[in-house]
């Protein structure tokens, strides 16, 4: 009894429960990370396609996929199981998937001529091949000849894309801003006949690269289409597919361990790397990674300034009483609103009257079509820099409060003005704090959605915000984000099954891009903190 009582006045009792919360917390944590990381990077391992044989009602009918799932569940009493199968072949079938109950599967077997072709339309193909067409000729129907049609089709499809978005997509944009400028001397009245002159010969110049590129993609689509190959499905059915809708064919069945290693690698590689396809169902998350890091940065580059000023003037030079303690009260308050409230504030301050006020005095000519009055990039980081900023000055005033008082008297004692005490020696002390306000910062702006759909999140993107035109960062542009391409791909795919294991896949990589992001910012904290740990002492 007396060993009991010595253990709760010693307050033991409140460490042990602190460390079992502790405890509790990170296997929650490794256990969530560990549960996406393997819901999504198993997506992209080649699965083994089997066919199975099934009787529904007396029917006997052949099923080719890929067992996606397994259930067991209780239907009028009786236990019962079932695969979710993906069978692809939207086009032929309507749905990706279906579902066998195993009591109807008499059979599965496992066919090694067995090829899974994904496709640029209607999702992956599983079937055999039939025959080949290179330059309209037949060749030996395998997989080398129809890897071949597809590694040369996927080469042209690269080469259009890059003249139709890059080089064309420049032309564009260059006709337009001839447009505008023309706009622009006409609400000026200076748009004399030499001006004029001027302006149709660049747009003269422009149309004829236009006219040149579209020769070029004449050829190239052309030659795209020469290509062809015929799928036998598992119903009997022959299908003709042409290289242009290709972009890889493999044979699961065939393939060992490195094989299928390989195989697992490049699809990580096109994930991370490509543009998405199908609705975003298929394919890469490139532009939302390269959108979330943009808007991370520049939403950074904004909100450390304005709340270290913040924090400095309430710490340093206000006059503390009840007017400062309220506006402290007030920030630490803000903190707590909810986020899509500062999604409505940003749509209808920094959209709807900044953005409108700026195309009204500087881009009058944009008129009906706003620049700045529509959702963009710079509105995106600077709601987020508002929705952060509490953060930064919490922790900046924190970090300011610890600096011992005989330090700054030193100072002052040496000769060195408040200013010069402030910028050489105080705050150099407090940066890692600041650091630190800014590490909690970039972790909820990462990860916040609400409000970026209403300031300038899309779900797809036709050109990212940084490009070869001049001023080369596009800030009023739209772009993508992964915290609202998981919703997107989540919610509103019109095929879930198919979208689930990418939900994983980029909840994981969000998750990742923000350790990282922290991981720069807590070097550069540490670093700082190294640096100036002399003072302290």
């Amino acid at each position: 009894m007396n060993s009991n009582k010595k253990f709760f006045q010693g307050g033991q009792h409140w460490v042990w429960l602190n460390a079992g919360a502790i405890s509790i917390s990170i296997i929650m944590v490794v256990g969530l990370l560990l549960l996406i990381a393997v819901r999504g990077l198993s997506h992209f391992w080649p699965a083994e396609v089997k066919t199975f044989s099934v009787s529904n009602n007396g029917v006997q009918e052949q099923v080719l996929g890929e067992i996606h799932n397994f259930e067991e569940d209780v239907q009028d009493g009786v236990d019962r199981e079932q695969y979710l199968i993906k069978t692809g072949n939207r086009d032929q079938y309507g749905i990706d998937f279906r579902w066998l109950d195993l009591k109807n599967v008499s059979q599965e077997a496992v066919d090694e001529k067995v090829l899974v072709l994904e496709r640029r339309e209607w999702g992956n193909l599983y079937g055999f091949i039939k025959s080949v067409s290179m330059d309209g000729q037949l060749v030996e129907p395998n997989g080398e000849n129809l890897k071949a049609i597809i590694e040369r089709a996927n080469d042209l499809h690269h080469q259009i894309r890059e003249i139709e978005a890059d080089d064309i997509g420049s032309i564009n944009y260059d006709l337009e801003q001839l447009r505008l400028e023309q706009r622009r001397l006409e609400l000026d009245n200076e748009l004399t006949p030499v001006a004029l002159a001027e302006l149709d010969k660049q747009r003269a110049e422009l149309n004829q690269q236009f006219l040149d590129y579209q020769g070029d993609l004449q050829k190239l689509y052309a030659d795209i289409k020469r290509d062809s190959a015929e799928f036998e499905l598992i119903g009997g059915e022959v299908k003709q597919i042409n290289a242009s809708l290709m972009v890889r064919a493999f044979q699961p069945n065939q393939m060992g361990f490195f094989a299928k290693l390989g195989h697992y690698f490049s699809k990580i590689g096109e994930f991370i790397f490509d543009e998405p396809r199908e609705a975003n169902t298929e394919g890469g998350v490139f532009p939302a990674i390269f959108g979330t890091v943009l808007m991370v940065l520049l939403m950074s580059i904004v909100v450390t300034p304005l709340g270290v000023i913040a924090a400095v003037y309430m710490r340093e030079y206000a006059k503390q009483g009840p007017l400062t303690r309220t506006i402290r009260i007030a920030v630490n308050n803000l903190a707590g609103v909810p986020s899509i409230v500062y999604g409505v504030f940003g749509l209808g301050f920094f959209v709807y009257f900044l953005g409108g006020s700026i195309d009204d005095l500087f881009y009058p000519e944009v008129k009906p079509s706003p620049m700045f009055g529509t959702p963009g990039l710079i509105w995106a980081s600077l709601t987020l820099a508002l929705l952060t900023l509490p953060v930064v000055i919490v922790s900046t005033e924190e970090g300011l409060s610890r600096i011992p008082k005989s330090i700054r008297e030193g100072s002052l004692a040496l000769g060195a003005t408040k200013f010069e005490t402030l910028w050489k020696t105080v705050l150099p002390m407090a940066s890692p704090a600041m650091m630190t306000g800014l590490i909690l910062a970039v972790a909820r702006a990462a990860g916040e959605v609400a409000p970026l759909m209403l300031v300038g999140v899309v779900k797809l993107a036709p050109t990212l915000p940084l490009d070869a035109n001049a001023p080369f960062l596009h800030l009023e542009r739209k772009f993508m984000h992964l915290g609202f391409h998981i919703y997107d791909v989540g919610f509103q795919s019109p095929n879930v099954e198919a979208a689930r294991p990418l939900v994983y896949a980029t909840a994981l990589l969000l998750v990742l891009i923000i350790i990282l992001l922290n991981i720069a910012a807590i070097k550069i904290r540490n670093s700082l903190r190294e640096k100036y740990k002399s003072l302290e002492q």
